[in-house]
Formats: structure tokens, sequence, C-alpha cells
């Protein structure tokens, strides 16, 4: 009993001052609230990476120089023409000098492709799988090369806007990839020239045939 009324008060005490000191550096609550933060955190990161149709943010190609010569966007990432421009100019003083096919902007992965005077772009999600953009990429290079009888440069692209819209649109639609076979996309294409009464010809024979039929009417 003496030992125990004049020691163990002492032990008390030092026990008390480690257990406030060691409740001082781990508040109660603090595991359960890193744990839910990390929780959150991980929730969202799923939700972000979460497959999606929408793949495509915007297709793109622009001249040697960087000025546009076709251009849409899938989503509201950049909502005017000003903001547009802006992000194809960063864009193409990041990648016209460089061999690379892929370039990651602004949080966007980027796949792209150069042709004598032109260059190419498809834009998508920092997270988006960068084989399937090429494949878009890809498909749309081939499906121009043949729409333009093998020119894919500046001059025939001009000439030809309408048939590289028909192109686009028939292997994207609303950030949606319908289309990476070329193939398909020139049967599709040449199917809507079909429809129209025009058989037999590819959409940049017909264009060019009624520019000439347009160009001797003046003349005459």
């Amino acid at each position: 009993m003496y030992l125990s009324q004049r020691y163990l008060p002492g032990v008390k005490r030092q026990t008390g001052l480690c257990l406030c000191f060691l409740l001082s550096c781990f508040p109660a609550g603090q595991p359960a609230d890193v744990g839910a933060k990390q929780t959150h955190k991980s929730e969202r990161r799923q939700e972000l990476q979460e497959p999606s149709l929408y793949t495509i943010k915007a297709v793109f190609i622009l001249d040697n120089d960087g000025h546009r010569l076709l251009a849409k966007y899938y989503d509201d990432t950049f909502p005017s023409m000003k903001e547009q421009m802006a992000f194809e100019k960063n864009v193409f003083n990041k990648t016209s000098r460089t061999d690379s096919e892929i370039a990651f902007f602004g949080g966007m992965t980027i796949v792209y492709k150069s042709s004598i005077d032109l260059f190419l772009y498809v834009v998508g999600s920092s997270y988006e799988n960068e084989l399937m953009l090429m494949s878009v990429l890809t498909c749309l290079f081939e499906s121009l090369n043949h729409v333009l009888r093998k020119n894919v440069e500046k001059r025939w692209l001009l000439e030809n806007m309408d048939g590289a819209f028909l192109v686009l649109d028939e292997i994207v639609d609303g950030g949606v990839i319908l289309e990476s076979d070329p193939q398909q996309v020139i049967q599709k294409v040449n199917f809507r020239a079909d429809d129209s009464g025009l058989t037999e010809h590819s959409v940049a024979q017909v264009l060019q045939s009624a520019k000439e039929q347009i160009k001797w009417s003046l003349l005459k």
C-alpha cells in the first residue's frame, strides 16, 4: 500500500501525459476522414475515367502555316471560335516541327499526321486510348486519300471540301466514332452519291464534273 500510494500516482501522471501526447498527434476521427477523402478521390478518378462513347473532342486540318482548313468540335471544351483558333495555333506550334505522332497538351491527347502541306489532327481526352484515336486519324487520311485521288494536299482539299466533310461525318458523329474502316467510309460516301442519282462516281469526281460544267456554261 505504501508503494502504491507513493509511486503509482507518478506513474499514472506519466502515463496520462503520454496518452495526451499521442492523442494530440492523432486527433479523434482523423483516420476516418483520411479514408473518406481517399475513397472520394478514388471514386472521382473512376468517374472521370469511366468509358464513354463520346471519345472524340475535335478533328481539324491545318495548312503548313497553321491556318484552319477544316474543323469540327464535338463538345464545349472550346465554345467560341476565338478559343478554338487559339487552341489550334498552340497545337500547331507544338507539333509542326516534331516527328512524333502523339502529343499531350492542355489536358488532352492529340494524334496527328502531316501530308505535303497539310496537318491532320484528332483530339481526345487525357485518358483516351491513343490507338483508338490513331485509328480515327488513319481512317480519315486513307478516306481522303481515296476521295482526293491520292492528292492529300491543300489545293485538292479546298477544291473538294464538301467531299471531305462527308468523309468526316461518316467517321465521327457528335464525338462518337461511327467507322474506322476507310473502305466502309468510301462505300457509304458513294452510297450517298448513288441516292442522289450519281452512280459510278466518287464524291471528288462528282464535284469536279459539276465545276467543269459550270465553267463551260460561263464560256458559252
